[in-house]
């Protein structure tokens, strides 16, 4: 491989953020990536940088400084909005030029995969995607150790760039949690000069279309199905509704056409972080389990009592969901008409 633009030698001992933002929004995933950033650089004394581009973004400063970032690179230009992968490229790869980090991470979203893809090819160095877990090695320089599975959890790789920099990573968003935000922090800002030209960018957004899709990542209660519901969807929507959550699915729902793909939980899906997760005729296998392992409790109701679902759940039901789920519905419900009827408290 080709030498990067910039060795270990000359890279700085901070860890950047692309700070990703929609119409002035940061995306959770930038945050989620700060807070890791934050846990890494303190173990090992290292400085946190948000970059942060976009048009009329300087508000969002603030909160990157709350959520970890010791300093935030900005760029702020008409151009910059909504994200061009040209626009956003170009001024990302002069930032990292100038600030020189030792480790640059992004979410791994259809923006950030496509800016970083781009940015490793111009600065010549290794992307480690859709990492599940990073860890810096203090003995070996601060070495960005990125893990990432492989073979339906077959096999768990880690890979390391130990001569290139920066050591580029991308994360999906769900992987990490999100470390409490610290209100009044403070730290620098830098302004980056922005000298783009409409005719140096050869395309334009003539249109956005945002669909309005589930976001499984925030229910805080996650219902999921597997094969073994034989497509009944509508007892765990009914479930989910009952208990204020989202509903679910495994991969083979999805593929058979039996719930929509942006509900698929897993490697090849979403991974979520929900106080409770109610998974239903799953038999367990490991590239869906990844998608739910950092629930704070996992229930599982499955026939087989050898199932694997159970050596990840920490409450089992062995019996068929089908008959399970509606008697769960009708105690839940005559609860719930318990309390609505019963009388006012002053």
């Amino acid at each position: 491989m080709a030498a990067s633009l910039y060795g270990p030698d000359e890279a700085q001992p901070a860890i950047w953020v692309y700070l990703e933002q929609e119409q002035a929004v940061l995306e959770r995933v930038s945050l989620e990536l700060l807070s890791k950033a934050r846990e890494l650089a303190d173990g090992i004394g290292w400085r946190v940088a948000g970059l942060l581009l976009g048009h009329r973004v300087r508000p969002l400063v603030e909160q990157a400084f709350a959520w970890g970032a010791d300093e935030v690179w900005v760029a702020d230009h008409p151009l910059l909005e909504p994200f061009t992968v040209e626009a956003h490229t170009a001024m990302a790869f002069r930032a990292l030029m100038q600030g020189r980090p030792s480790v640059f991470l992004c979410g791994a979203t259809p923006n950030g995969r496509d800016l970083a893809g781009r940015l490793a090819v111009r600065l010549r160095t290794g992307l480690t995607a859709d990492c599940t877990d990073l860890r810096l090695d203090p003995e070996r320089g601060g070495l960005l150790i990125g893990e990432v599975t492989g073979f339906g959890g077959g096999v768990v790789a880690l890979i390391t760039m130990p001569h290139h920099r920066p050591q580029m990573a991308t994360v999906r968003p769900g992987v990490f949690p999100l470390a409490a935000p610290q209100p009044g922090r403070t730290g620098a800002v830098i302004p980056l000069d922005v000298d783009l030209r409409p005719e140096d960018l050869h395309t334009r957004v003539v249109e956005r279309v945002i669909g309005q899709g589930v976001d499984l990542t925030q229910a805080p209660v996650l219902v999921v199905g597997g094969r073994g519901i034989h497509g009944r969807f509508d007892l765990l929507r009914e479930l989910a509704e009952l208990l204020g959550g989202e509903v679910g699915a495994t991969r083979p729902p999805v593929d058979e056409g039996l719930i929509g793909r942006e509900r698929q939980v897993g490697q090849t899906g979403v991974v979520c972080r929900p106080k409770v997760a109610i998974v239903c005729g799953a038999s367990g296998a490991f590239q869906f389990v990844v998608g739910i392992q950092n629930a704070g409790t996992v229930i599982a109701v499955n026939n087989d009592p050898e199932a694997p679902i159970f050596e990840f759940t920490d409450y089992g039901v062995v019996g068929d969901a089908l008959q399970v789920i509606p008697a769960l519905i009708e105690v839940l419900r005559a609860e719930r008409m318990a309390v609505e009827g019963g009388p006012a408290r002053g």
